[in-house]
């Protein structure tokens, strides 16, 4: 058994298992993948990586299986081995890869079974007597001990949440994870949460809220992740990236790849390393274009296209970034009512009147961006305008701008 120190949950213990696992090549490569991508072109201090999540969910649900007396020892440590590795799917720069890897591998970040069946991290589990199947299952939330690592309330969530705001430096994420965790249980093979952790469940919602247009959809990390995007699949199109290879790359290995590209991702990777990012052209919300606009979602190319043939300007002058409608799961957690000491099971959404209110506010942050280079800005700006035909708005402030 050894200590380490983390910033966020202070002691962290590791076993003989999670020592074995954290040692292996695959969970070293999250040493160098970004938990936020770009985000830190808009909050330097925002690098850590999916290594000290990984070590911070394990915690998490060590804590939290440690006061269930119904999950037996082998479950208990397949969860550890589950909550340690559920990244190692993900793509470099997290998120940002994501789609493009799903698009052409059809695997998502947490569609490990490959990748728990091979090398030393099979070695590792079969000799510790843990099914890599199970493993794979806990991970995806589709086992009952699972949804502790993913459903609408998990121990995944809890430790992003506070880790990103407390490397980011924004102060939304004040989630009182700790108090959550005590508070939850499993209740006909399901995970709540009893009467006494709703106040807690609601700091998650408003936390989650108010980190996402503050650092999760920022302008500015939106903008250059579109770049990095389309520099990906410019260079996939140019036989000069695989797509397979791509999911075990690491940050530095792709933009190595892009910065020696010397056409289009070159370019593109040169502006992201001097931080000459394209400008909004157009940046509106659902009141402006109506949620139909979704429709161009699967094929912004042509789009693209359009609108560079209105403005004069060649279509590689212009990204558009058109993220998929808010969703916000977590209001779905169950909450136990304590009305007349009765088992009726509430959704949170139900039983709070705050989280209630967080759905329509969630579809305000939503923004629509149209970018270019700053001398294209006006040209495109009025382009995208009359394409997507939107409306103009008063300027209104929200907390986060002022």
């Amino acid at each position: 058994m050894k200590v380490i120190r983390d910033p966020v949950h202070g002691y962290i213990e590791l076993d003989e298992i999670a020592l074995s696992l954290i040692d292996t090549p695959s969970m070293q490569r999250l040493r160098r993948i970004n938990q936020l991508g770009l985000s830190n072109l808009v909050y330097p201090g925002a690098n850590h990586t999916r290594f000290e999540h990984s070590i911070g969910v394990m915690h998490l649900a060590t804590v939290l299986t440690s006061q269930i007396n119904s999950v037996t020892v082998n479950e208990k440590n397949e969860l550890r081995a589950a909550a340690l590795l559920h990244d190692i799917g993900h793509g470099p720069l997290s998120h940002v890869t994501e789609n493009i890897i799903s698009r052409y591998t059809r695997k998502k970040h947490d569609d490990v079974k490959d990748i728990l069946k091979r090398g030393e991290i099979s070695d590792i589990l079969d000799e510790h007597s843990l099914n890599p199947a199970n493993i794979a299952k806990h991970i995806k939330g589709e086992s009952a001990i699972g949804k502790i690592l993913s459903s609408e309330i998990d121990v995944d969530r809890m430790d992003y949440l506070v880790r990103d705001a407390h490397y980011t430096g924004v102060a939304f994420g004040l989630v009182d994870h700790v108090r959550l965790i005590h508070e939850m249980q499993f209740y006909e093979n399901k995970l709540v949460v009893t009467p006494g952790g709703l106040k807690a469940a609601e700091s998650l919602l408003v936390s989650r809220f108010l980190m996402h247009p503050s650092v999760y959809y920022h302008h500015v990390s939106r903008i250059a992740e579109t770049m990095c995007t389309r520099a990906i699949e410019y260079l996939i199109k140019n036989r000069a990236l695989d797509p397979f290879e791509l999911r075990d790359m690491d940050d530095a290995r792709l933009f190595e790849t892009m910065r020696a590209d010397e056409g289009y991702a070159g370019e593109l990777a040169q502006r992201l390393d001097e931080r000459r990012l394209y400008k909004r052209a157009l940046y509106v919300g659902f009141n402006s274009v109506g949620e139909s606009v979704l429709r161009y979602r699967g094929n912004v190319g042509r789009v693209e296209v359009e609108i560079a043939e209105i403005a004069g300007i060649e279509p590689e002058s212009i990204l558009i970034d058109i993220p998929k409608a808010p969703d916000i799961a977590e209001m779905k957690a169950l909450i136990k009512n304590d009305v007349k000491n009765d088992d009726q099971m509430l959704r949170l959404d139900e039983a709070s009147h705050v989280v209630a209110t967080l759905e329509l506010a969630h579809k305000d942050n939503w923004r629509m961006g149209v970018y270019t280079p700053k001398e294209h800005r006006d040209a495109v700006g009025k382009a995208a305008r009359e394409f997507f035909e939107a409306k103009k708005t008063t300027k209104q402030f929200r907390l986060n701008e002022l």
